[in-house]
């Protein structure tokens, strides 16, 4: 951008939202700051480097980074990036710029001077200037066409070396006549005057700041110093010894000034003292499911039927790699869970696992567990699904939830449904239908629809829908962020919400007139017209929920700003002080009473936040059931332990036999050993009673057809000793080679692609786990037209034993001779930003099969050209980081989605409170952006 630009009003009022509200409203009384006076050099360098990847150089006042030869300085003027082929000219040594050089069009260069100097008539070399150490001057200094020019004041002559000055011997003399003169008048005081030191000298021999007084030269310190007995050396005073120096955690002196620091995990408040621990789970992308919070750290936790991996995500459990999940027969993995199927003429037993044989011939249909009815009310129709038996709820990120009626129909094979009559007589038909909401969130929550006592009877003849089912499925999801309209949050989610149905139909509905195959195509019809209703339904908020007698709302809009009303807690959560907690194992949410209760005596639920609970089983001659809170069907009573068996699961048990084994409760049979493997003992609990010829370490299995130890192939684990099986890694994860010992070395794969057009991240593959072997990711950033990108980089670990086999790149195009931004193969826990060499940018990540390590989680945001001057004024001071403050700023995700999301949307800067912006940042990065932004607004004053 031109001078001209920068001083157009335009520009001005177009950046005056963007971030000089901002920095107005920290126009604060300041507090403790840096010391004021003649400031005394601080070697930047000798902490981390400088933050330069190669060399730190310190001059007066800042300091300059360097790269060794083969490299050169990338535009954050902190790392270094290797050159195979000389392209640009600044890329040549021999460019000839004696400070900076900078590219021009054309493939010409531009040079630049460092502050205190200008541009000499070549156009290539930096002439010194007054304004840089007054030119080395010791008194006067005057700007020259050949440089400074050196002056010395009266009574003074120039030295030989031109800078310093020399009391004139006449002057001398002059001084000693006056005074013989003056003694006879008495006046002494001018004689000590005259004989004294002056400020014009060396300072008056000060280290800071010096006075001329009638009595002499008086030399006094800047805040932070105190001065000493001599009168004239100012020592720094080390706040840090008086009471931490007020810092909450950690406090580092600096020289005339003091530094806090916090511990990990906390974040440093804008009074630049007082440390607060970081809520990761008030940010975006923190867990998969659920979040923890605990001082200085947190926690993630997943569903039940889902992995933790990588730290922070979830995928699914495939419980059937474990002992076939347990199953008898068959076992069938699903998302989130898994089932047990038996072969034809068995049933499953009541504990889900075990397979009887059935006598006589199947049940030909499942009764109807859930039923839709919608029917005209207030101007429309009103579709309620009730819930009548088998109710199971499961919560989610963001809100989301699945509600489960019934139980689903077992996969039958195909072997089955042609030699079983039974099954031939019966059509499971399955239907599923999903809506779009453009904005709201889902909500799960009891809803006030009548009055107490007057809930109105949908008549037949009114439903214009009304279906049973043996089976249903409601799931609530959110999906990505669009516009909201007026009146609404600035951003919303769009929202899914998916019913699945499933019933069957079977040869009591055949009619002369009307085969199976005909009713199955009229039964689909009839659920075509439902799900039109329930549509409409749907979108005007009239479709409801009925679970244990509780009417309950699906999902509601975003309120406007003046409905907002206090949030109440969602189904199957009680309040626990101010805070929503789900009813624990064992209890029950009471939509009666609005909360949890304990299992009724002959009952028990297994998981957290449901609103009933199972009926313990029943043996044919039932004996005594276990009292209250029942958290687990082994506590109901009567069943077999682990180790034990019978015909029904009931007691009385058997011990399971040498050579089997038994880990579960209530089961009708004991697991083989195999291979003809004996056990230590009767009544064995698990395949580590089985007494193998060899001991397995983990990540091997134990073979008993071969009867030796196997490692486990990629994709599986095995943390213990002594197992006969190895465990699926969750999700989409994979090992990066076999015989691996535990769920750290399963990782996600995916990466790469095309990224948005305002902001978004650049994230190393199963972050913030360590990230994969042999892997590639390729990503790209186009920005829409008269946008640059501004880059942030927290935080990179790539281990550096691995001589750059794993390295990060970013540059214009594939081409390795096109324009680099920025490359690096090794860790920095010290941030930095830059902007874009180029309009757009190729990335690429590549790591080799040695050491993995964390990766890197890397934002970046798109802005107006306009302001390309300012944004890369600010990203290339020293200052944005050399304080610990401002760094940790450029790592907080909070502040940096902030101000990303003002640098993309300038007018959403309005959305933060002026009270909200000054508690935002430190003082003193509200004083490094206000330089930045008057100077740009006012370039000449």
């Amino acid at each position: 951008m031109g001078v001209a630009g920068r001083g157009c009003p335009s520009a001005a009022r177009a950046l005056l939202p963007l971030l000089l509200p901002l920095l107005l409203t920290a126009a604060v009384p300041p507090g403790r700051g840096r010391a004021a006076g003649l400031p005394e050099d601080v070697d930047e360098c000798l902490e981390n480097n400088g933050g330069c990847q190669h060399t730190c150089v310190n001059v007066m006042g800042s300091y300059e980074c360097r790269c060794k030869e083969g490299f050169f300085l990338s535009d954050n003027q902190h790392t270094c990036i290797h050159r195979s082929e000389e392209g640009l000219s600044c890329m040549n040594k021999n460019h000839g710029c004696s400070h900076i050089c900078k590219e021009a069009p054309r493939g010409n260069v531009a040079c630049e001077c460092r502050p205190g100097f200008e541009l000499a008539k070549n156009q290539r070399d930096c002439v010194l200037t007054c304004n840089h150490g007054n030119g080395g001057c010791q008194h006067s200094c005057e700007d020259t066409a050949e440089g400074p020019e050196c002056s010395c004041h009266p009574q003074y002559k120039m030295h030989a070396d031109g800078r310093s000055c020399l009391e004139r011997e006449d002057a001398a003399l002059e001084v000693t006549e006056s005074n013989a003169t003056s003694v006879a008048d008495g006046d002494k005081r001018v004689k000590r005057r005259l004989l004294m030191e002056t400020c014009a000298v060396n300072n008056g021999g000060c280290d800071r700041t010096c006075k001329d007084t009638s009595t002499g030269v008086h030399c006094s310190c800047p805040i932070g110093f105190t001065l000493q007995l001599d009168g004239k050396t100012c020592k720094d005073i080390d706040e840090c010894q008086t009471r931490n120096g007020g810092c909450d955690h950690f406090c580092k002196n600096t020289v005339g000034s003091f530094d806090c620091s916090c511990k990990k995990g906390f974040k440093l408040l804008t009074d630049e003292k007082s440390c607060q621990d970081v809520d990761e789970c008030s940010l975006d992308r923190t867990c998969d499911h659920s979040c923890i919070n605990h001082p200085g750290t947190f926690a993630c936790a997943c569903n039940k039927g889902y992995t933790l991996y990588g730290f922070t995500h979830c995928g699914d459990t495939n419980e059937c790699s474990v002992n076939n999940g347990g199953c008898q027969q068959i076992c069938v993995n699903t998302v989130g869970s898994y089932e047990c199927q038996c072969h034809s003429a068995y049933k499953l037993h009541w504990n889900k696992k075990d397979c009887v044989e059935v006598k006589g011939v199947l049940p030909t249909s499942v009764s109807p567990h859930v039923s839709l009815q919608c029917g005209r009310s207030g101007g429309g129709d009103r579709c309620f699904l009730r819930c009548h038996s088998g109710i199971h709820l499961s919560s989610g990120l963001q809100e989301a939830y699945s509600v489960t009626c019934g139980s689903s129909s077992p996969l039958r094979s195909k072997q089955q449904k042609s030699n079983d009559s039974a099954f031939r007589d019966v059509a499971t038909i399955r239907t599923s239908v999903t809506f779009k909401l453009n904005e709201g969130k889902c909500s799960l929550k009891k809803a006030e629809l009548f009055p107490e006592g007057l809930r109105p009877v949908l008549s037949e003849k009114h439903s214009s829908v009304k279906e049973s089912f043996h089976y249903a499925n409601l799931t609530c999801s959110s999906g990505k962020q669009v516009p909201a309209a007026p009146g609404r949050p600035s951003t919303t989610r769009e929202m899914f919400i998916t019913v699945e149905f499933e019933l069957e139909t079977n040869q009591k509905e055949v009619t002369a007139s009307c085969d199976l195959s005909c009713v199955v195509k009229r039964t689909e019809k009839r659920l075509r017209k439902a799900a039109r209703t329930l549509r409409k339904a749907v979108h005007r908020e009239r479709f409801h929920l009925q679970l244990s007698g509780m009417d309950l709302e699906v999902a509601k809009k975003s309120p406007r700003t003046s409905e907002r009303r206090v949030e109440s807690c969602r189904v199957g959560q009680g309040h626990v002080g101010n805070q929503c907690v789900s009813c624990r194992a064992g209890t029950y949410y009471d939509g009666a009473q609005e909360r949890c209760i304990l299992c009724p005596n002959g009952t028990y639920q297994t998981e957290e936040g449901q609103v009933t609970c199972e009926p313990c089983p029943r043996p044919e001659n039932p004996g005594a059931l276990k009292t209250l809170e029942a958290w687990n069907v082994s506590e109901c009573g009567g069943l077999c332990q682990p180790g034990e068996y019978s015909a029904d699961g009931f007691a009385p048990c058997q011990l399971c036999a040498l050579g089997t084994f038994q880990p579960e409760a209530g089961r009708t049979s004991c697991f083989p050993c195999g291979g003809g493997l004996p056990t230590k003992h009767l009544g064995a609990t698990s395949f580590q009673d089985c007494e193998t010829r060899v001991q397995c370490s983990p990540g091997h299995f134990y073979n008993t057809t071969t009867h030796r130890c196997i490692r486990c192939p990629a994709g599986t684990y095995q943390p213990e000793f002594g197992k006969n099986n190895c465990v699926s890694c969750p999700g989409n994860t994979t090992t990066d080679f076999d015989g691996s010992t535990n769920i750290i070395h399963c990782k996600n794969r995916r990466c790469g692609g095309e990224l948005g057009d305002f902001t978004g991240y650049i994230e190393s593959p199963n972050y913030p786990g360590n990230y994969p072997a042999n892997t590639e990711c390729t990503w790209t950033i186009n920005p829409p037209p008269k946008r640059r990108i501004l880059i942030v980089v927290p935080e990179i670990f790539l281990p550096i034993e691995d001589d750059c086999g794993d390295y990060l790149v970013m540059r214009k195009t594939a081409s390795s001779n096109s324009v680099t931004t920025y490359e690096t193969c090794q860790t920095y826990e010290r941030p930095i930003a830059f902007t874009s060499r180029s309009k757009r940018l190729w990335i690429q990540f590549k790591s080799n099969e040695g050491n993995s390590a964390r990766g890197f989680q890397v934002p970046y945001v798109t802005y107006d050209e306009d302001y390309q001057e300012l944004i890369e004024d600010i990203v290339r001071d020293g200052r944005l980081y050399a304080s610990e403050n401002h760094q940790e700023i450029l790592k907080d995700k909070k502040l940096i989605k902030a101000l990303f999301d003002v640098l993309a949307h300038p007018q959403n800067y309005f959305k933060y409170t002026a009270q909200e912006s000054r508690e935002m940042f430190p003082r003193s990065f509200i004083r490094l952006l206000r330089s930045k932004v008057s100077r740009f607004l006012r370039p000449y004053k």
